[in-house]
């Protein structure tokens, strides 16, 4: 029996109108459409007139579901995964799934569509050469501000997401670790009243705390300008940190060796102080 597919479909972060030809094309002719809240998919299928069967697969669900969807994707079953607005697979629980189906040899068609970490990194004028997205960072403050330690050494932009609950507390970490850097904060985006703030995290704090807080938030930080000195830089820290995360230390050295723009061997020598280096 020949496999199903499983169609990645990139749904509107809040117009309507951004959905893709080709996504709307996929969910009226796939069998089943796994969503992260049936309810809020079902508006976005009735105002395109689809009708096509419904299933929940979210954050609590995602192993139980995912298996049993797995099951299906192998009886040729063809499944459309959606989440609540953009990309399946960033942020939520959709990785998972997309990488059991890769592991059973099941295709995956990822279908391009809205993405609000990209949207708002090219709206905030910051550099878009280089820039790591991080996605939701530790709702923890001290796990937050190693991240954000992390975040201050790094060359490239970075985009981050928060929960309007949280973004003072971020902001205010922000503030105390990143001092003045450039930042833009985008809101409701592609929607009635989108927003996108840009300016110093110290201004950024200052002009939130006066606004009402909601919707989603995208945070894109400008990246570290200051050429850091080799005897600043701390190597075995910045390993550590990677290592923490549950990098291999081949890997750890290759990350802190591109993040620091330093001789590879260098960081290796260092590496060797941690513990054994039977990986590298």
């Amino acid at each position: 029996m020949e496999k199903g597919k499983l169609y990645i479909c990139p749904t509107p972060i809040g117009n309507l109108g951004d959905i893709t030809l080709r996504t709307l094309e996929a969910l009226r002719e796939v069998d089943l459409i796994a969503a992260e809240d049936t309810r809020h998919t079902i508006k976005l299928l009735n105002h395109y007139e689809i009708k096509k069967p419904l299933t929940s697969y979210h954050q609590h669900n995602r192993r139980e579901k995912g298996t049993e969807l797995i099951g299906k994707l192998n009886d040729g079953v063809n499944i459309a995964l959606v989440s609540d607005a953009g990309m399946p697979g960033i942020s939520d629980p959709g990785e998972e799934l997309i990488r059991a189906a890769i592991d059973e040899g099941i295709e995956v068609i990822a279908l391009p569509g809205p993405t609000a970490s990209i949207t708002a990194l090219l709206v905030s004028g910051l550099p878009t050469d280089q820039f790591t997205f991080y996605g939701f960072l530790s709702p923890k403050k001290k796990e937050r501000q190693r991240e954000l330690r992390e975040i201050e050494g790094y060359k490239a932009t970075s985009i981050i997401y928060e929960a309007p609950h949280r973004i003072l507390g971020l902001l205010e970490d922000m503030a105390d670790i990143l001092a003045d850097r450039r930042i833009s904060i985008s809101r409701e985006l592609t929607k009635r009243y989108e927003e996108t703030f840009r300016g110093t995290v110290g201004e950024a704090l200052e002009a939130f705390r006066e606004s009402p807080l909601r919707g989603e938030f995208v945070i894109v930080i400008e990246g570290n300008t200051l050429e850091a000195k080799e005897d600043d830089i701390d190597i075995e820290g910045a390993l550590r940190a990677y290592l923490d995360k549950g990098y291999t230390k081949k890997e750890a050295v290759g990350r802190v060796a591109r993040e620091y723009n330093l001789p590879k061997n260098q960081v290796y020598k260092v590496s060797l102080e941690i513990g054994g280096v039977s990986d590298l």
